[in-house]
């Protein structure tokens, strides 16, 4: 596009579309800094900027500059052009993310996430009943009209609200739903990379784990191909297609030593060892939250006058049988602590077929699939005794204990009838 133009000044970057008509800064992290150089890679459509004392700063994909003026900026929302995304597995030669622990003398500059980079813009903000109040509210204060309090339907209404949300959804070629993001709500122009996976099997979090070596869970890669995005917003609970849905295609590298050559069946190994991480991982989350029910469960049998000194002995039992279970699922605990060597445990053998297995591009080697199948059968097994321990024994003991008038436990709903 001819009328694209950048310019470099004394303070920051700016654009035109128009052949020097109208010029608009560039922000979104570049401070406003001298700039004595600029420099265009074709190939990516990448700008990147040299400033006076900060360093350089790298504008990836300027493809939707293109295609920004005053007609599509007055839409509510605008999903732009995916370009071809290159698949590859990020290399970490350190050890780490970025420079490990190399310390800060040694200087390196983050890298871009890696997928496919999700351009869309909103012309308005997103927001909830409480900010459209107060908005209204600070307007009617300008003007010196008389505010006027909530009612408590009102105030409720804004409490429960949920807050609204960006969706993007990303599917395949036969309109599979391979994953799903949100993104910012705020108005202006966004970028969400989708990281070319389906999402991981782990059990949700609320909030990640406070831990400098902690790492966001993966979930497989998919095929090279073609994919389709969608934007939506979420209003109370309500999703609304915005703009128009976006094709891209996802292309290998091709600078893996030992590339497959059967992609489908890759992945195809790779949802079936997700599949099984999904239940062993709900099933390690299920005995830890009984192990927890059970030791309650003693203390209000204690706290329970006339309570059957039975049903102690039969939570105890279930204890037992658990603390079986769970040397299978995850380890024998106590052999470890002696630094004596353990057999590995169902979550062993799943983890390391993942470890070894999701962040490469090469066909599952026989030790990942004999892995897999000695994980399966064993799992098999130990989910129907967790099943029938937590489904039915569990369950049997918790309504005695509510017929006993004991203190309520978690995992069971109290019963009561006026009299």
């Amino acid at each position: 596009m001819q009328d694209l133009l950048f310019a470099g000044t004394e303070f920051g970057v700016f654009f035109t579309r128009d052949g020097g008509g109208k010029w608009i800064e560039l922000t979104g992290g570049m401070p406003t800094i001298a700039v004595r150089d600029l420099a265009i890679q074709r190939r990516e459509n990448d700008l990147v900027v040299a400033t006076f004392g900060r360093g350089f700063y790298v504008l990836d994909d300027y493809g939707p500059l293109r295609s920004v003026d005053a007609e599509r900026l007055a839409e509510e929302a605008v999903l732009f052009p995916v370009k071809k995304t290159w698949m590859f597995i990020e290399s970490h030669p350190w050890g780490d993310r970025g420079k490990s622990s190399q310390g800060d003398a040694f200087y390196t500059a983050p890298n871009p996430p890696v997928g496919a980079v999700i351009t869309y813009y909103l012309s308005e903000s997103l927001e909830t009943r409480r900010e459209k109040r107060q908005a209204a509210e600070r307007e009617a204060e300008e003007k010196g009209e008389t505010l006027s309090y909530p009612s408590w339907e009102e105030l409720r209404a804004e409490e429960r609200e949920e807050k609204p949300a960006i969706l993007l959804t990303v599917t395949d070629e036969e309109g599979y739903v391979v994953r799903r993001l949100t993104g910012p709500i705020s108005a202006g122009i966004h970028r969400v990379t989708w990281d070319l996976r389906f999402p991981p099997p782990d059990p949700p979090r609320l909030q990640p784990p406070e831990s400098p070596f902690y790492e966001p869970p993966i979930g497989p890669m998919v095929v090279p191909g073609s994919y389709r995005v969608a934007l939506a917003k979420r209003v109370d609970g309500e999703e609304t297609p915005l703009g128009e849905p976006q094709t891209f295609s996802t292309v290998p590298l091709g600078l893996a030593s030992l590339p497959t050559e059967d992609w489908p069946a890759l992945v195809a190994f790779q949802r079936r060892t997700a599949r099984l991480q999904r239940a062993v991982l709900g099933a390690v989350e299920v005995a830890a939250d009984t192990e927890r029910r059970l030791a309650l469960i003693k203390r209000a049998i204690d706290d329970t006058p006339g309570a059957d000194p039975a049903l102690g002995l039969r939570a105890r039992e279930l204890e037992s049988r658990l603390a079986d279970l769970r040397v299978r699922l995850t380890g024998d605990e106590v052999v470890a602590r002696h630094n004596e060597p353990t057999p590995p445990s169902i979550a062993d053998r799943v983890n390391r077929i993942i470890f070894g297995h999701w962040t490469a591009t090469s066909a599952p080697t026989q030790t990942s699939r004999e892995s897999y199948e000695i994980a399966a059968e064993a799992f098999a097994e130990c989910l129907a005794q967790l099943s029938t321990l937590v489904e039915s024994d569990l369950a049997r003991l918790e309504d005695e204990l509510e017929a006993a008038d004991a203190p309520w436990t978690p995992g069971r709903l109290p019963r009561w009838q006026r009299e």
